[in-house]
């Protein structure tokens, strides 16, 4: 524990690793209150494809950062920062220690570790030309042009992140500033918060295997129907929330692009894939202090985790 600082409990795994009900329970001993850190749970009507926690599984326990958009608005790292960082202060105001719960990687390092966003003055002009080249030679081709101009930067935005490649280029392009920076170290003792970080895995085939059946379950929970709605109500294929892992599969099978075996399948290799960017994601931040879940009985994970929590903040 460190004096002077915010205090927070973070929870990171991959999906499927059991997050949710660890942070719940979390929540309940402490008397406190939950805040995504997952990049779809802010959409209203994602509920079954984002593993959405229901009202019922939540226990009574107070989520913030879920259910406060709109399918067709557009979220990132800068805006989770600026939502999270006021809700953290006054929870914390309140004598309590929030908890963080997450799955994406970026959001969550860019909290602990302070990332600043440049700002830059547009360059319109320049912005349309990218986005016709998107049209024209594809969004792989403009990806491609940011992997020379700041690898780094690159390997951050997913390709599907159109809008931030577009806008990485045009920094680089006005300023050749990088389009953000840590202003801190990544060790826990130069974090933005007094943080304890808990990360859950578990073996590799238990993962995958959980995450196959996690896809069968939400197709046998209506995630068909789920997504017939939401495109019945007006959202479409190429808002952000739509081009989600389980979505967008869902979808093309929808418009006969693919049969529901095809879907199922593609929605479980994608799943998968993105477990092992999240895991490479979390191996940037040392600063974890990981639970191998299936090593430790489930009725004893949540008592741990309490007991190490407790012992790091140095409660009574």
């Amino acid at each position: 524990m460190t004096a002077g600082r915010e205090k927070l409990i973070v929870i990171l795994g991959p999906t499927a690793v059991g997050k949710t009900a660890l942070s719940i329970e979390l929540a309940k001993r402490l008397r406190s209150e939950i805040l995504s850190g997952d990049s779809m749970l802010v959409y209203r009507g994602f509920d079954i494809g984002s593993a959405k926690p229901t009202p019922a599984e939540r226990q009574g326990v107070v989520h913030h950062l879920v259910d406060i958009l709109e399918p067709s608005a557009a979220f990132n790292v800068t805006e989770f920062v600026e939502q999270a960082r006021p809700i953290i202060h006054q929870i914390n105001a309140e004598g309590r220690i929030p908890i963080l719960a997450g799955g994406t990687g970026l959001y969550v390092k860019a909290l602990l570790e302070g990332y600043q966003f440049n700002e830059t003055t547009a360059d319109e002009s320049y912005r349309r030309q990218l986005e016709e080249l998107g049209r024209s030679r594809g969004r792989d081709y403009v990806h491609g042009l940011l992997a020379q101009i700041d690898p780094a930067a690159a390997a951050r935005l997913h390709i599907n992140d159109f809008r931030r490649v577009i806008r990485a280029l045009e920094v680089a392009h006005l300023g050749g500033e990088q389009i953000s920076q840590t202003k801190q170290g990544n060790d826990a003792g130069s974090l933005c918060y007094d943080v304890f970080v808990i990360g859950l895995n578990r073996e590799r085939q238990s993962l995958y295997e959980r995450i196959d059946q996690r896809v069968l379950q939400m197709f046998a929970n209506g995630l068909a129907d789920e997504v017939r709605q939401l495109l019945a109500q007006g959202v479409t294929r190429d808002m952000q929330a739509m081009k989600g892992i389980g979505y967008k599969e869902t979808a093309g099978w929808l418009a006969g692009e693919m049969s529901r075996e095809e879907a199922v399948e593609q929605i479980q290799k994608s799943t998968r894939h993105f477990a092992k960017r999240q895991l490479t994601w979390y191996r940037r931040m040392p600063y974890i202090h990981w639970y191998m879940v299936d090593e430790i009985p489930e009725a004893e994970l949540t008592a741990k985790v309490f007991a190490d929590v407790a012992g790091f903040f140095q409660m009574k």
